[in-house]
């Protein structure tokens, strides 16, 4: 097993609480200001397709299919975390569903050829300048350059194209990132475990994405 070496950062020392309403959910900041997620924000992109998916397939296929997935993605993601953590063992390995092992083996040697000094894991974020907020996934080195860095699952391999919301996702939080720490991260990785398929990783530039997330952000605070 990799063992990662850990950067604590005393400006990331707080969490944020957080809450669901009929708007989404929101965070509050240490200032008591409420900012919505940022996947609340972004919860307008592909909706179209979404909605016209679950009527193609009907409700009940259609939830079954989505609860299999949320389940999945929340396992291998908690499993990339305790491995990035050191917290990983022979034992928790061997006991692992083997699908959900199978996934997670597809992202090990990606996490062990590229991660370096990790920074943040689960970490919660807010942006002022913004007005938004959220937790990361995983703030670390990729292959030596600061990143922000998102695991996702899937059960065939995406399109680019298909996944601009992973991008204007991650280039908040390395906003929201720079803003508490002062700390620019202009790299954006998103690593997806594919469950029919073979591991994807995408590492972008954020600068291709900011103007179409404010474009998001301004959409959702006219809205509201």
């Amino acid at each position: 097993m990799t063992e990662f070496n850990h950067v604590s950062l005393s400006e990331l020392d707080f969490d944020l609480k957080s809450t669901t309403t009929e708007r989404g959910r929101e965070y509050i900041t240490p200032e008591n200001n409420v900012y919505p997620s940022v996947t609340t924000v972004l919860s307008d992109y592909n909706k179209k397709a979404i909605l016209e998916w679950r009527q193609r397939v009907g409700e009940e296929e259609a939830n079954r299919v989505s609860r299999l997935a949320s389940t999945r993605g929340t396992k291998v993601h908690a499993i990339c975390e305790n491995y990035l953590k050191n917290k990983m063992t022979p034992m928790k390995m061997s006991s692992m569903m083997p699908d959900i092992k199978s996934m997670f083996l597809q992202l090990k040697p990606k996490l062990d050829e590229n991660i370096g000094d990790v920074y943040s894991l689960e970490q919660a974020l807010y942006s002022d300048k913004l007005r938004l907020a959220g937790r990361v996934d995983c703030i670390a080195e990729w292959n030596g350059e600061l990143s922000v860095i998102d695991f996702k699952t899937s059960s065939k391999e995406k399109n680019e194209d298909w996944i601009l919301n992973y991008f204007m996702q991650t280039t908040a939080y390395s906003e929201m990132f720079e803003e508490r720490t002062g700390r620019p991260i202009n790299q954006l990785v998103i690593a997806i475990a594919v469950a029919e398929g073979n591991s994807q990783v995408f590492v972008k530039k954020k600068d291709r994405y900011q103007d179409l997330l404010q474009e998001y952000i301004d959409r959702y605070w006219l809205s509201h």
